[in-house]
């Protein structure tokens, strides 16, 4: 069988990987910098879609099996990057130069600084490129290890389940749904990315402020 899988498409990792799709996307999102482009919500997503098609159609995954895949992916992924984090410190940051990254950077660190560790680490599941980077500058920011880990598990299960379920519902509540996949997958990468708009457009309403009362003290 040859495998050739569209990175950025979530029906190409589970069309051809199933459940171990589940786990390498959730694992490499949540856990290596290089992760942070992967379509972490509409995997799961799609993924408990799939759970309720028919044993005979093109995609059909077993909704225990893309559970478990879901979670182990995502907390053995943030507990890797939390420790990649600790023990290369900021220039493993440095290293990476991609602009959306650096920018989840900063929002990960006003997310710590913000909100405390808990909420911050368990928000963090919910803004893509955040979760991607906040567990890695947890582990470089010192963040007590049983701290991270109790409120990375909490915060993993509550997204890696829950957006899964939510496929999973949907798909049983309406005959058919998969028919209209794409659409769905479309709204559910535009909803996710909303909160990480509304930072970008807090974060320059806060910097144009900054300046606007820069330049009123200097007159």
């Amino acid at each position: 069988m040859v495998i050739d899988v569209n990175p950025l498409s979530a029906t190409s990792w589970l069309a051809d990987l199933g459940a171990a799709g589940v786990f390498l996307v959730l694992f490499a999102e949540t856990g290596l910098l290089i992760g942070f482009f992967l379509p972490g919500d509409s995997l799961l997503f799609t993924a408990g879609l799939f759970c309720t098609t028919s044993a005979t159609a093109v995609v059909h995954l077993s909704l225990p099996v893309v559970l478990i895949a879901a979670v182990a992916g995502a907390l053995s992924g943030a507990q890797a990057g939390f420790v990649l984090g600790r023990r290369g410190g900021r220039p493993l940051l440095a290293r990476v130069r991609n602009p959306h990254l650096h920018r989840g950077v900063e929002r990960a660190e006003e997310l710590l600084g913000r909100y405390g560790y808990a909420k911050a680490i368990v928000l963090a599941r919910f803004i893509p490129v955040v979760r991607t980077v906040l567990n890695p500058m947890a582990g470089i920011l010192a963040v007590p290890a049983p701290t991270f880990t109790l409120w990375q598990v909490l915060g993993g299960l509550l997204w890696s389940i829950g957006v899964t379920l939510a496929g999973y519902l949907l798909g049983a509540s309406v005959p058919g749904i998969d028919q209209y996949l794409l659409p769905i997958i479309a709204v559910i990468v535009v909803v996710s990315l909303i909160p990480l708009f509304l930072e970008l457009w807090r974060s320059r309403r806060r910097d144009a402020g900054a300046t606007g009362e820069s330049d009123t003290g200097r007159r």
